[in-house]
């Protein structure tokens, strides 16, 4: 046997022999095999922040205008629970135009204008101002110039007879004077403005198909 074929039988010796070596180590594939897929990275609280859905958080809508845990704020939230489609917010806008037309109709002693919108105490009570000026030959100009402050003041909530009330505080810029029979000005200045202040009450029976609410007392 000539040296050139021993040479070749060494070689393809040592070529099966590393190719048993490999297999052992490598192990065997069967046409194609996907390489294992990488372990997914740990979860850290970044990547869950953004996925984390807070439930049963604070209502915005009674904290803007109640302390939280306060007893207007769980007053606020017990009607709410009778009528879901109550919203503080748009309450007290409701409020901020009722306290100027109730205001403006009374100083003109037009009470059948606001007499929706008013117990039967406090219209009775209204009444009998107007009534009495009515007596005294004097009249009431007035110009709403505005509210420099809205705030609830305070609520309470009946849930037996689902009766809420709602005092809302009230800072007002008015222009405010009061002429005799002869136009003379008694009371007040018809050129400067004045501030006034007010704390009225609002009620409703929530869930009742009636959304007006009506004034039922007022103060400062």
């Amino acid at each position: 046997m000539s040296s050139a074929v021993i040479q070749l039988l060494v070689l393809a010796g040592i070529a099966v022999f590393l190719i048993l070596r490999l297999r052992n180590v490598l192990g065997s594939r069967d046409g194609f095999e996907k390489s294992a897929a990488p372990l997914p990275a740990p979860e850290t609280s970044r990547t869950r922040k953004g996925f984390e859905v807070i439930e049963g958080g604070p209502d915005r809508d009674i904290i803007d205008h109640a302390p939280e845990g306060s007893e207007a704020a769980k007053a606020l939230a017990a009607m709410k629970l009778v009528e879901p489609s109550f919203s503080v917010s748009d309450f007290l806008q409701g409020a901020r135009a009722a306290y100027e037309m109730i205001l403006t109709a009374f100083d003109k002693g037009e009470m059948e204008r606001i007499r929706p919108f008013l117990s039967q105490d406090v219209f009775d009570s209204f009444s009998e101002v107007v009534a009495a000026r009515k007596s005294r030959g004097v009249t009431v100009t007035t110009e709403f110039q505005g509210l420099r402050e809205l705030t609830l003041a305070d609520a309470t909530f009946d849930r037996a007879a689902s009766e809420a009330e709602i005092s809302v505080r009230f800072v007002a810029e008015l222009v405010s004077s009061v002429r005799d029979m002869g136009g003379h000005v008694v009371e007040g200045d018809p050129k400067a403005s004045r501030k006034q202040k007010d704390v009225w009450t609002f009620a409703r029976t929530m869930g009742a198909n009636d959304p007006n609410w009506q004034l039922v007392a007022t103060g400062d």
